[in-house]
């Protein structure tokens, strides 16, 4: 059988041995006895077979990798001397069940002695680039202050704390003191309606409810004065309302105290999209958050006290998260509520280069935008300090990985990861030992069994296959909000696919991820399983199809299904939306077929190319593929579609005409 191509290398590492990540494949060696082979070559470079040793023997020795993470970074806490891992049965594994340990105390006081107290910790710019500058210091007064303030409020342990903010960096100071004393925190960014935030958050019947009398963007400020209102009226259980501008700026009782808590209690609760229902809400302890903290960002994306991190996200995104992980690696964040086009589409590369960001994460369909802008950031703005950038999301076409490396910066590790809300991290993506393949997801992270899968459960390489998760990870849900005694929902939602595989005793999480497995190690990502095209038996990658079509400059965005039909056929249409002034001609609509054919297959040109206004998306900028398969299967508007999760609910009437027009010629 050939073996696939190789895809060009687009990255390499200058010096890997100037990596947190090999610095900590030296103490593993030294302090813990591990054999990872060797380190090195006999010309003093890394071993090209480090990474794959050392996660070879993350997942082998699973209970005393996530230790040796532990011990690494001086992970404050108590009893962590005790079985790490004495129940790796999935759901339900249980790690450190004597310790205890605070989120947010290892971020203000693991780094107290690593960074200078007056520096940045937080960085704010909004849309006329005024900046503000947060100290080390002052951030945790002000997470003191905030913390006494709730308890004051009658808040304690396990109440809710929810909060309806944007991104800003109250936000991340209310996250840190609900962490302080061990309420557990959830959040909203302020552009979902008020249907939807109530969806979310009376399920959760918080104690106090924090939010802000409006915000700006994209030029415009937003009043929430009634929005709150109307939050207030339908959450009765809130107790006390906290507006941003009455938090207390400083502890005014006492020394600062962080309330010590079991491994696994609730730190935040999460919520999926709920396209197609209630939204689920996925709790998260601290200690599983703090390490996938410290291994995802200090290992994987080698981030440091000298780093500035940067998130292009809203407060509902779990990626917005991710910027309290970075402060736990003493890195420093820059916080951006603004419209992320408001002075045009590469505002996200004019707030890198104004605020001096060192590390960047977007979602894939961003970068596809400013591709199609036919600007380059790298000429406009100076970009010269940005060291990485990591796309997530969806799945990064490889016209727009060429486009960053000619466009942004010929030098910068642009790498995809794709994990989900599920983990509020990464299963595979990028490691800063190796170089990077275009169109390719290096490898799985260090501890994660990631693998591919057939339909029987059988691991597969070089094929379209499930991604699944063998063994478990403590940043998995400790729970799902709500859930049944006998954790019903989170099995439908992870563990039904592969029931029974043999090899796997302990249980088998799926992700719902569609994936290959190279021989090589690495992943190619295909798009969400459940969103398959299946022609003739052949299924066929949503992700090859977008990416061909990245290719044709007048298509702004797109949308496949594939719908199975009552008298056995198959409807596969391509929904597009075009830059202003552009109509579907003959013309465009053959180079469309044209481009599908030359670039995906003949089996990637659907049946129809339909012209809308504009193609509905989620809050986070993806697709809803299945819904709308849903809708144009007959389910009706209702049921197919959660209206509330939607980031353009308008653009989905045009698509319900279509359904109905479809259905009632087929009646």
């Amino acid at each position: 059988m050939m073996q696939p191509q190789i895809p060009p290398v687009t990255w390499r590492p200058t010096d890997p041995r100037d990596t947190e990540m090999f610095r900590f494949a030296q103490w593993v060696t030294t302090q813990r006895g591990v054999d990872l082979g060797p380190l090195t070559d006999a010309t003093g470079n890394v071993s090209e077979q480090l990474y794959r040793n050392l996660h070879a023997w993350s997942i082998a020795e699973l209970a005393e990798f996530w230790d040796a993470v532990r011990e690494y970074f001086g992970v404050l806490g108590e009893d962590f001397n005790t079985p790490i891992l004495p129940n790796a049965a999935m759901p339900g594994a249980t790690w450190y069940p004597e310790a205890s340990v605070n989120y947010a105390e290892n971020v203000l006081e693991r780094t107290r002695d690593l960074v200078d107290q007056d520096a940045t910790a937080i960085l704010t710019i909004d849309e006329d680039d005024e900046t503000e500058s947060l100290s080390w210091y002052y951030l945790r007064t002000r997470v003191h202050g905030l913390a006494e303030q709730l308890r004051e409020l009658g808040v304690q342990a396990g109440d809710r704390v929810a909060a309806v903010l944007p991104n800003n960096a109250s936000a991340i100071i209310g996250l840190l003191a609900a962490a302080t004393i061990g309420a557990v925190w959830t959040i909203n960014s302020p552009d979902l309606s008020v249907t939807a935030t109530l969806a979310r958050l009376r399920q959760l019947e918080p104690k106090v409810l924090i939010t802000a009398t409006g915000y700006t963007y994209n030029g415009r400020w937003i009043d929430r004065t009634d929005y709150n209102v109307e939050l207030l009226t339908g959450l009765p259980s809130v107790q006390r309302h906290l507006d941003i501008e009455h938090f207390r700026t400083a502890p005014v009782n006492g020394p600062e105290r962080y309330y010590p808590l079991a491994f696994d209690h609730p730190l935040w609760i999460l919520f999926s999209s709920g396209t197609t229902g209630d939204p689920k809400g996925i709790v998260h302890g601290h200690g599983g958050m703090l390490l996938e903290a410290l291994k995802s960002k200090a290992l994987h994306q080698d981030m440091t006290l000298d780093d500035r991190y940067y998130v292009s996200a809203n407060t509902s995104w779990m990626v917005w998260n991710t910027l309290s992980h970075a402060l736990a690696c003493g890195a420093s964040v820059v916080v951006y509520g603004g419209s992320p086009q408001v002075h045009a589409p590469d505002r996200q590369f004019e707030v890198i280069a104004k605020t001096g960001a060192t590390r960047f994460a977007v979602g894939a369909p961003y970068l596809t935008m400013v591709e199609r802008s036919g600007l380059s950031p790298g000429q406009r703005w100076d970009l010269s300090g940005l060291k990485s950038i990591l796309s997530t999301a969806a799945p990064l076409p490889e016209s727009t990985w060429r486009w960053v490396h000619e466009h942004v910066s010929p030098t910068v590790r642009l790498g995809s990861d794709s994990g989900g809300t599920d983990i509020c991290s990464g299963f595979i993506g990028s490691n800063p030992l190796e170089p990077v393949h275009l169109g390719e997801l290096q490898g799985p992270m260090l501890g994660v069994a990631a693998r591919s899968f057939d339909d029987d459960g059988h691991e597969i390489f070089d094929a379209v296959g499930e991604l699944v998760i063998t063994q478990p990870m403590p940043s998995m849900p400790a729970y799902l909000w709500d859930d049944s005694e006998d954790e019903h929902r989170y099995r439908e939602s992870y563990f039904e696919r592969f029931p029974t595989v043999d090899q796997y005793p302990d249980g088998v999480w799926a992700q719902g991820d569609w994936v290959t497995q190279t021989s090589r190690g690495s992943f190619i990502v295909h798009g969400r399983s459940d969103a398959t095209l299946n022609r003739d038996g052949v299924r066929l990658g949503t992700a090859e199809l977008y990416a061909a079509l990245g290719d044709v400059a007048e298509i702004v965005e797109s949308t496949v299904i594939g719908v199975e039909q009552p008298d056995g056929g198959y409807w596969m249409p391509l929904f597009v939306q075009l830059a202003d002034d552009v109509e579907l001609t003959p013309e465009l609509e053959q180079r469309i077929k044209d481009t599908l054919r030359r670039q995906a297959s003949a089996r990637h040109v659907p049946d129809e190319i339909i012209q809308v206004a504009a193609i509905p998306l989620t809050h986070s900028g993806k697709g809803i593929e299945v819904p709308l398969k849903k809708l144009f299967s007959g389910r009706g508007a209702a049921n197919a579609i959660n209206e509330d999760a939607i980031a353009n609910p308008e653009a989905l009437a045009e698509f319900v005409e279509l359904a109905e027009q479809r259905l009632s010629s087929q009646s």
